[in-house]
């Protein structure tokens, strides 16, 4: 997803606390950066946040890490956050806001981190054929991310784009996946835990249906 340059995103991202854009400093201590021994969940590509948010409130024993590469996003990130979190007048304890490239995840994030959870939300198609390498769900990236989920780790994918999504079936497969659950409308299938973020609900709108899969290491 594109934005535009956001002159205030760094500037308030300095002053967050649970922010970081030096993730490696982290690497096999995240349980020291929230400062409990709660389990960690990871979304990849966090966008504008509202979906980790909402995860975040529903589950304070649960820590969250949420990544992307652009500072303006986690800027409008953190806004959100802080927005959704104030309406019942609490403060996010179990988010770490970090900003990282996934081609450098191996850096911040450690096999010891006991990942079971990973999110994949509505990334970049990167539909040009010479770009495809790029997706978040491409078989490179889907073998590192093997390197810290645990044994029984499980990678939530949510996506509108028809090529996306079956091209990454295909991708899973490669990289050794077992597709548990697939549903090509999310919205009118059996997930009823489902959080709709403002990305989801705008396709859902549009009329496009939502697809979505589960798949364990």
């Amino acid at each position: 997803m594109r934005i535009r340059k956001k002159k205030w995103a760094e500037p308030e991202l300095s002053e967050c606390r649970y922010y970081t854009n030096t993730p490696e400093k982290y690497r096999g201590r995240w349980k020291e950066f929230f400062g409990n021994d709660h389990p960690i969940e990871l979304e990849i590509g966090c966008g504008k946040c509202t979906f980790v948010a909402q995860k975040a409130k529903r589950n304070p024993d649960v820590n969250y890490i949420a990544m992307d590469i652009k500072s303006d996003m986690l800027g409008v990130g953190r806004r959100n956050i802080e927005r959704i979190f104030e309406e019942s007048g609490e403060s996010p304890k179990n988010i770490a806001l970090v900003r990282c490239n996934v081609e450098m995840i191996d850096k911040a994030i450690a096999p010891e981190e006991g990942i079971a959870v990973m999110y994949i939300n509505f990334c970049n198609p990167w539909p040009r054929e010479k770009h495809k390498k790029r997706r978040l769900t491409y078989p490179k990236k889907l073998r590192m991310y093997r390197d810290f989920l645990t044994s029984d780790g499980v990678i939530y994918f949510k996506t509108d784009n028809d090529e996306l999504f079956e091209d990454s079936v295909g991708y899973f497969e490669e990289a050794k996946y077992t597709i548990r659950y697939l549903t090509r409308d999310l919205h009118n299938s059996d997930i009823r835990d489902n959080i709709v973020t403002e990305h989801e609900q705008m396709f859902t709108d549009e009329g496009i249906p939502i697809k979505y899969l589960e798949a364990t290491v």
